[in-house]
């Protein structure tokens, strides 16, 4: 007899089939044994691990993979911004220092022309200028001293006082700078008007800065009969604002206005602004210009201020470096460069305290301007404002900006100069002319002046070549080397 067969298989519900031979199957059902107190812990333990893994990475399509690659692409370029300077740039840093001090060499500019990199590392090497701040003298709270001395505190070496429509306080600017070793430019932001050449729309208002060399304006008559006339408008401007803003229900005093002004100070919209503040009509100075002051609202004025593009050629004729100022605030910004550019203008502001407007960079370079830029400070009670030396100008903006100026200054200089002659009485005796035996005699007898004593190595250099082996007549400073055999006669 053949013995049975037997064969168990266990099934996924917990149930067990035997085989006993063919066409005999059993089935039997099998409970689980209950896990043990040990077993439980596993279980959560396990359990836990498993609920803190990652949710699997869902798939990434060709757009995210763009994306995570532009990402790399960006943080890695980061990076690389730290590099070594160019020896172009070393190079400008180190001229601009020694323009900045006049020519003296200090320790912190090694003879590689490295100065103040050991403190920036690989950074861009830095000159910290300051090229458009306000005194008391126009519409600032700080006295030029009080100027000069937040700039040094602020690192500032190279400072121009551009107050509105005056240059009042560059000598006390000056005075103050030599304390401290900061380099002053004589300047003013003169305010003007720009109208459309199709004489669409009303004028706007533009402001154009003029930059001048250590001797200031040529010609300064002429420029400062075009400050005064803008100054005694802005009186008849103060008015009319007045007017305004007594028909908004908020009447002021002009004579209140002239106080905060101060004694000699032609007043503008921030006296108005801080009148308003204290008479309690506004909550601050930025309240008063968003609502009233800006430019077209409903208290503004304009005063009587001259087309821009002859500001501009007024500028070029005394000597100054012509730079549109702000222009980002500007309804016509692309005609108004356009047409300043071809009266002469040499630059813009494209730099601010955050950061270079790269749209206006484009527009300089398609005018062939200089590329500048200043906090344009005021001192105001306004924690937004940028503070004095904020604006990262790099070096080689203003090197190449010293590059357009110094020419330009120098013709300036001679000028000023040659009248400076006509007026000192010792070379204007009896005679009627005096001798000197070298440009350097001559030169160390015009600077005994007190009219001339803001030079520098470079400009005495040039005034030695200039004016080498003169002769001085009661007239005018001339050459006379290739005549010198036929007046010889004369002096004796």
């Amino acid at each position: 007899m053949p013995l049975p067969l037997y064969c168990a298989h266990a099934r996924p519900n917990g149930q067990t089939c035997s085989f006993h031979g063919p066409g005999h199957m059993t089935t039997t059902t099998t409970r689980p044994a209950a896990p043990t107190t040990e077993d439980e812990g596993v279980l959560v333990v396990a359990a836990a691990a498993v609920d803190a893994m990652p949710a699997p990475a869902p798939p990434v399509d060709a757009d995210d993979r763009e994306k995570q690659k532009k990402g790399r692409a960006s943080r890695k370029k980061k990076k690389t911004r730290r590099r070594t300077p160019s020896q172009e740039e070393v190079a400008a840093q180190q001229s601009v220092l020694r323009w900045a001090r006049r020519g003296e060499v200090h320790d912190d500019v090694d003879a590689a022309g490295c100065g103040y990199l050991s403190q920036f590392g690989r950074r861009r090497p830095r000159v910290a200028v300051e090229l458009h701040a306000h005194s008391a003298r126009s519409d600032g709270s700080l006295s030029p001293t009080a100027l000069v001395e937040r700039a040094h505190r602020n690192g500032v070496k190279v400072l121009a006082l551009t107050d509105h429509d005056t240059m009042a306080g560059v000598p006390e600017a000056i005075e103050s700078a030599k304390e401290f070793s900061i380099r002053i430019i004589p300047a003013v932001e003169i305010s003007a008007v720009y109208s459309p050449g199709n004489g669409a729309g009303a004028g706007e208002p533009v402001h154009i800065l003029a930059y001048y060399g250590s001797w200031g304006p040529a010609k300064s008559q002429e420029l400062e009969k075009v400050l005064s006339k803008i100054r005694e408008g802005r009186y008849t401007r103060a008015k009319d604002m007045l007017s305004k803003l007594r028909n908004l229900h908020m009447p002021l005093k002009f004579e209140d206005v002239c106080n905060i002004a101060g004694n000699g100070v032609a007043p503008g919209r921030v006296h108005v602004a801080r009148a308003m503040v204290e008479a309690g009509y506004v909550d601050n100075l930025r309240q008063a210009f968003s609502r009233y002051l800006y430019d077209g609202g409903p208290a503004y004025a304009t005063g009587s201020e001259p087309a821009g593009e002859s500001v501009v050629q007024l500028i070029c004729r005394t000597g100054g470096i012509a730079v549109l100022a702000h222009p980002w605030a500007l309804k016509y910004t692309v005609p108004v460069i356009k047409d300043l550019k071809a009266a002469g203008l040499h630059g813009i502001e494209a730099y601010r305290s955050d950061g270079k407007l790269s749209g206006l960079s484009d527009l300089a370079d398609t005018y062939e301007l200089l590329k500048l830029g200043g906090s344009d400070y005021h001192g105001r009670d306004d924690k937004e404002e940028p503070d004095i030396g904020s604006v990262d100008l790099p070096v080689l903006a203003f090197f190449r900006f010293l590059e357009v100026a110094r020419p330009i200054w120098r013709n300036a200089m001679k000028e000023n100069f040659a009248n400076t002659v006509e007026r000192i009485p010792d070379w204007n005796g009896s005679k009627g002319y005096r001798r000197t035996s070298s440009g350097n005699d001559f030169c160390s007898m015009c600077l005994s002046s007190p009219e001339l004593e803001e030079t520098d190595d470079s400009e005495v250099e040039v005034l030695q070549m200039e004016f080498s082996d003169i002769i001085l007549n009661s007239r005018s400073c001339k050459m006379h080397i290739e005549q010198r055999a036929k007046i010889t006669p004369r002096l004796h």
